[in-house]
Order: structure tokens, then C-alpha cells, then sequence
């Protein structure tokens, strides 16, 4: 079977979403009957028996618990706060920091963005950006593409490490290795990020005085979520970036006089799983105790299980009960939940459909003939390999879904160049992560929230140049990081 045959299940996919526009769950199935068929036709059916469709539907329902068991609490963090007014009064408190269009830009598509990217992702960040930023004087166009570009350099680690986390139970990798590599390839175009936000925001070209701020603001975020990232894990590069960079952001920016009325308990959930995620990563006796909880299967070649109690999930929930049960806003928990379970399902079933055909994918050995055709691009595929995350978020309107459908091919490839796993994984985390700000879903849910229905093209017509610009930078930065490695 040659690669072309091969790859014929991923183009399926990206057909029925980038031009059929069809749903995750729709594409995933019609790209698994694709794979079923290439296997039956090619004169392979011998492998595609019904143990191996057992196999891959159990790996893919044991990975789709492991990471709705993320997504959920999440989910129900954003609701909760929604609904006590939490996140109204903090971004009126950021908003009456300066009276400087481009701080201001900074301030709410910036760290407010990574911030809630951090916490909640999902879209989270742009629908609660962009009305805001409207409502500060900024075009809706504007404000929409702001918010899409602000937040997307944290999506890494969007929903407290959620499309890290999947790359990890997908590839068994180390998690501090994998969070460390993604914000080394962030780096540079981190600053070219900042940079295109602040040009965006101002009506002038970029001064000396707006290339310091662009750099400040990047630095401020970068540095604590790069230590986040090599010494505790993928859990809280974006949102402790965001929350301690913000505030030194907020420290050097702040104007005399300013007055802020957000609430200690506005902060409780997100500073509980501060900590808790600290206690239980950085403290080697908590963590052995907790790591040592397992929950596992095997099957005829196939496994899958979890840490409950070392779960990211299991600390978002203990962080959520305890921040609305001590400020008293526990009233709030049972509608919260309900209306998070009811934006899980569609997640969930799209997730699903995505791991069984990758599952298959990888068990079937499709993946692999089509990694050693790409591996024949030699030294020169890191540099297109962030685009490949890029491709998948832009078609799938997720960052995790993206990681779901490209991780294996990856590190397939990274095997067939001997290249390092974890470092071709952190590229497409980066490149998933930055194509958020040209998914059509996403794009669409933004300008919904400020009544530009039917621009949409204008939208993504100003977030695909920074995009590609990110991912070739990212591209670069991979290709020398290489060289030293």
C-alpha cells in the first residue's frame, strides 16, 4: 500500500470539515469508514478483524474519559463564574486600568484572553473578549480579530492543559519535557503575537514606546508560564502565566488613582487550582501518593486507565467545590453543572469519533506508511510540521481535536527522522494552538457575540497572515533548536 492510499482517511476529514463543513463527529465517522474501506480494498482485512475494532474503540472510550474528565470541571468553573457575576467584575476591573486604547487591548485580548484560555478554553476566551473590547470603543471587526489573535498563543495549554494532556495520554510522554519544548517554540512568536496586537489596536504605525509595551507584555506572560511549563507541568502555563504576568503587567501600567471592585472570591477557583496543581507536582511524596492510585486495563495488545486522584479533573472539581462552598455560592453549583454537561455532549461525541479512527489509524499501521513518505522531506519537515497542527485546529475548531487526529503522525514521523518525540509533539501543540484565530468555528462564535454575523471572511482574511507568520516562525525556531539537541 503506498502513502497515498494511505493517507486517504485524513483527507476524508479534512474534506467533510474544511469544505463540506460538516461536524467532528461526522467527519471522524465518514474518515473511519474511509480507513475500514482503504484496509478491506488494499487486501489487508486480515488486520482489520473484530478484536482490533474492539481494541480501538476501548483505547478511544478509556482516552475520552481521561480528558472529559478535564473538560468538564472546566466547563463548570466557567459556568459558576458566569453565573455570580465573577467574571463581569473582573473585566470592568481591567478595563478601568489605563485609559490607553492599546493597554487596554493588551490588558483584555491579552492576558484576560490567556487567562480564560487557561481556565476554560473552548471559545471561552473570544466570546468573553470581544463584546468587551467593543464595549471599550474598538470596531467590532477589530475587537473580534483582537480577541481570536490575543488568546491564541496560550491555547497550548487551553482548559488547564487539556490538548497537552492528550498528547501525553496519547503518546505517553513525559508532561514537564512536552509543556517545557511548547513554550521554547512559543518564544519568538510569542513577541510577533504581541507585536501584531498592539499594531492592531493603535491607529499609527508601531514606536519605539509600543514595540517596549508589546515586549513587556510578552515577556510577562512567557517567563512564568515557561517555568510552569518545565517544572510543574502542562496544567498551568497559560493560566498562572496569565494570572502572575497580568498582574506584573498590571503593576508597570496601572494609572494613579485606578480603583478595582473584583472580589477575592472572584479568584478563589483559579487560585485553589494555583495551588493545588503546585502541592501535588512540585512535592514528591504527594505526588508518589497520588500517582501511585491507579486505574487500569489491558486487553490483547490494547490498554488504557488513569491516575483518579492525580487526574487534573479530579483537582479542577476539588478546587471548584471548595471556592463556591467557602464563599457561599454553592446555590450556583447545580445550574452550573447542568448547563456544563449540556455543552459537553457534542464535545464528547466529536472527541470520540476523532480517537477511534486515530486509534485505528495507529494499530492499522496507516499512519506510519504515511509518515516514512513524509519523513522523505528530510531536515527540511520541522519547518512545515507547526502547520500540520495548524491544518488540524483550522478544521476541527479545536486545538485537542487537532492534537487527537495529528499526534500519532508526528510521532511517527519523529521516528522515521529520529527526530526527538517530545519536541515534534510541543510543534504541534504550537501549531494547533495558534490556529484558533483562523477556525471557522471559532471565528463564527466571536463575531456572533458582537453582531457581525456574515463577515466572517473579513475576519479570518486579518488572522491568517499572523497565523502562518506564527507557525513559520515556530517552523525556524524548531529548526534551530535542533541543530542543539
Amino acid at each position: 500500500m503506498n502513502a497515498a492510499w494511505a493517507s486517504l482517511p485524513l483527507w476524508a476529514v479534512l474534506f467533510a470539515m474544511a469544505v463540506l463543513r460538516w461536524r467532528a463527529a461526522s467527519a471522524g465517522a465518514v474518515g473511519l469508514g474511509v480507513a475500514v474501506a482503504v484496509l478491506w480494498l488494499s487486501g489487508e482485512s486480515e488486520r482489520l478483524g473484530t478484536s482490533m475494532l474492539a481494541g480501538v474503540t476501548l483505547e478511544a472510550l478509556s482516552s475520552a474519559a481521561v480528558i472529559l474528565w478535564i473538560i468538564l470541571p472546566a466547563l463548570l468553573i466557567f459556568e459558576l463564574q458566569s453565573r455570580v457575576g465573577a467574571l463581569d467584575r473582573l473585566r470592568q476591573a481591567l478595563s478601568g486600568v489605563s485609559d490607553d486604547r492599546v493597554v487596554q487591548a493588551l490588558l483584555i485580548a491579552w492576558f484576560f484572553g490567556l487567562f480564560m484560555e487557561g481556565a476554560a478554553g473552548f471559545g471561552t476566551p473570544v466570546a468573553l473578549a470581544a463584546p468587551l473590547l467593543v464595549g471599550m470603543g474598538f470596531a467590532p471587526l477589530r475587537a473580534v480579530v483582537l480577541a481570536l489573535l490575543g488568546h491564541a498563543g496560550g491555547v497550548s495549554f487551553g482548559a488547564v492543559g487539556t490538548p497537552a494532556l492528550t498528547q501525553i495520554e496519547l503518546l505517553s510522554l513525559s508532561p514537564q519535557p512536552l509543556a517545557g519544548w511548547t513554550m521554547l517554540l512559543h518564544a519568538l512568536p510569542m513577541l510577533f503575537l504581541a507585536l501584531a496586537l498592539v499594531r492592531l489596536a493603535s491607529e499609527t504605525p508601531l514606536t519605539r514606546a509600543r514595540i517596549k509595551l508589546a515586549a513587556t507584555a510578552a515577556a510577562c506572560f512567557w517567563f512564568p508560564a515557561a517555568l510552569f511549563g518545565w517544572f510543574v507541568g502542562p496544567e498551568l502555563p497559560s493560566l498562572g502565566g496569565a494570572l502572575i504576568g497580568g498582574a506584573v503587567f498590571l503593576l508597570l501600567v496601572r494609572r494613579r488613582g485606578s480603583s478595582s471592585r473584583w472580589q477575592l472570591a472572584d479568584l478563589a477557583p483559579y487560585l485553589l487550582i494555583l495551588a493545588l496543581v503546585l502541592l501535588t507536582r512540585l512535592l514528591p511524596p504527594v505526588q508518589e501518593a497520588l500517582s501511585a492510585v491507579w486505574l487500569g486495563w489491558t486487553w490483547q495488545g490494547y490498554s488504557g486507565g488513569l491516575a483518579p486522584l492525580y487526574h487534573p479533573g479530579t483537582l479542577l472539581i476539588i478546587s471548584v467545590l471548595l471556592a463556591a462552598l467557602l464563599s457561599g455560592r454553592g446555590a450556583a453549583l447545580k445550574p452550573a453543572l447542568q448547563a456544563a454537561i449540556g455543552k459537553l455532549a457534542p464535545v464528547a461525541l466529536a472527541l470520540l469519533m476523532m480517537l477511534i479512527l486515530a486509534r485505528l489509524l495507529v494499530h492499522s499501521g496507516l499512519i506510519a506508511q504515511v509518515a516514512a513518505a513524509v519523513a522523505g522531506l528530510g531536515i527540511f519537515w520541522p519547518l512545515f510540521a507547526p502547520l500540520v497542527g495548524v491544518l488540524g485546529t483550522f478544521v476541527t475548531g479545536s486545538a485537542t481535536a487537532s492534537n487527537v487526529l495529528f499526534s500519532e503522525f508526528q510521532a511517527a514521523t519523529a521516528r522515521a527522522l529520529d527526530l526527538p518525540l517530545p519536541v515534534m509533539a510541543a510543534a504541534q501543540n504550537v501549531g494547533a494552538a495558534i490556529g484558533n484565530a483562523i477556525a471557522p468555528h471559532n471565528i463564527i462564535a466571536g463575531a456572533a457575540t458582537v453582531a457581525l454575523t456574515g463577515r466572517d471572511g473579513d475576519v479570518m482574511a486579518r488572522t491568517l497572515l499572523p497565523v502562518l507568520m506564527y507557525a513559520l516562525f515556530a517552523g525556524l525556531v524548531l529548526i534551530g533548536l535542533l541543530t542543539f539537541i
